[in-house]
């Protein structure tokens, strides 16, 4: 699989300088933490499960969680089950390429259960998502989950979710993330990457978010945030991939415009009309949104509605001038440090302090591509839609 795969080789070519490269569920740990993107999610019980997978595998989403937790009813855990085991082997019958796949459990006797009945479709299986992570809940979490690999003979990798009450209470956070940095490390092995639970932190004080404002407009949810990427998104090897909070409003119906803003603005390529089509429907928010965790150190996002995916990825592609500057910067010649201007001449590139930096956009480019010069979001988003 490859980002922006499902669009035409030709269309590809005419969009990046460097094209995203191809990976598989096999690639290595680091690669693939990157290259999560827009993780959607999708509730269990889905009747045709396998078949609303192949679908979005084939508009572009490379990862999905298949929720038996919060997207559910109590009730309806144990037909999620068994729909799962159902349609993991419809999936494995087709023989299609599928995305990066999850399960979100509730419980860890579930991830060892859950790994014996899927039989020979384990192998479509990355992981799992464990749900309100905390040190001493996470361990029987990632017990379950080392076990499940060592029965099966499958990597599967574990995607922690942080969004428990102890994290968000300013009494307890730093003794909650210096446990989580501590098992997450001990079993850094398995984790892929940690996942934050914004809707968990605003309904402990019974907020929630409009679609003007982003998780960093309600400040007792950015303090977290930068708190968790203080201590568990360090750049000196000690930290981890953390995805941005999902986003929740959508448009009813799946299509993000309606026709005639498809054809018109998309294909002149007009930015501003663009822009009043995104803020019409909702979406300038999330725009903001992914920005600002870039800003603050997140990649990739939860998604929980396709026409999430398409703006993720097309703002996770990394810019020809970032591109240009991370290349300066990491040049061999470049190691005892100093200061140079940009290709661009709009800036100063300091070696040493930018490296960091640097590696991550190289990292960010490998799977995601470098646009051409001339090719921005809009056109990276419109060719995404068009597919």
């Amino acid at each position: 699989m490859r980002h922006f795969g499902h669009i035409p080789s030709v269309k590809r070519a005419g969009l990046f300088h460097r094209e995203p490269a191809e990976f598989t569920a096999d690639s290595p740990a680091r690669t693939l933490a990157v290259a999560l993107g827009a993780t959607l999610y999708s509730p269990a019980t889905r009747p045709r499960l396998a078949d609303a997978v192949r679908k979005q595998a084939a508009r572009g989403v490379v990862s999905m969680v298949l929720c038996l937790e919060d997207s559910i009813g109590d009730a309806d855990v144990e037909a999620g089950e068994d729909n799962l085991v159902r349609e993991f082997a419809d999936l494995a019958a087709g023989g299609t390429d599928v995305p990066l796949l999850f399960i979100r459990v509730r419980e860890p006797g579930q991830i060892t259960d859950l790994a014996d009945r899927l039989g020979k479709a384990i192998h479509l299986l990355s992981g799992f998502v464990l749900p309100k992570f905390t040190e001493s809940r996470g361990r029987a979490f990632l017990d379950a989950l080392a076990e499940a690999g060592r029965t099966t003979g499958r990597r599967l990798f574990a995607m922690p979710v942080l969004e428990s009450p102890e994290l968000l209470h300013l009494e307890t956070r730093v003794e909650t993330l210096t446990g989580i940095a501590s098992i997450a490390r001990e079993y850094r092995d398995h984790v892929l990457a940690l996942r934050l639970g914004v809707t968990d932190f605003c309904s402990a004080y019974g907020l929630r978010r409009s679609p003007e404002m982003t998780a960093y407009d309600v400040k007792v949810v950015a303090h977290v945030i930068s708190d968790v990427v203080n201590v568990l998104g360090r750049a000196d090897g000690t930290g981890f991939t953390i995805t941005g909070p999902v986003w929740e409003y959508f448009r009813p119906g799946e299509r993000m415009f309606k026709p005639q803003l498809r054809r018109s603005p998309f294909l002149e390529g007009r930015a501003e009309d663009l822009r009043t089509a995104l803020i019409e429907h909702d979406l300038d928010g999330l725009l903001r949104e992914i920005e600002l965790d870039r800003a603050n150190g997140l990649l990739g996002k939860t998604c929980i509605h396709p026409t999430h995916v398409v703006p993720v990825h097309a703002l996770s592609v990394v810019s020809h001038e970032e591109w240009s500057d991370a290349q300066d910067i990491l040049r061999p010649e470049r190691d005892g440090g100093g200061v140079l201007r940009s290709a661009y001449t709009n800036k100063m590139n300091e070696v040493k302090p930018h490296r960091a930096w640097a590696e991550r956009i190289l990292l960010r480019a490998e799977v995601f591509g470098v646009a051409r010069e001339d090719v921005g979001f809009v056109e990276l988003l419109t060719a995404g839609l068009a597919g």
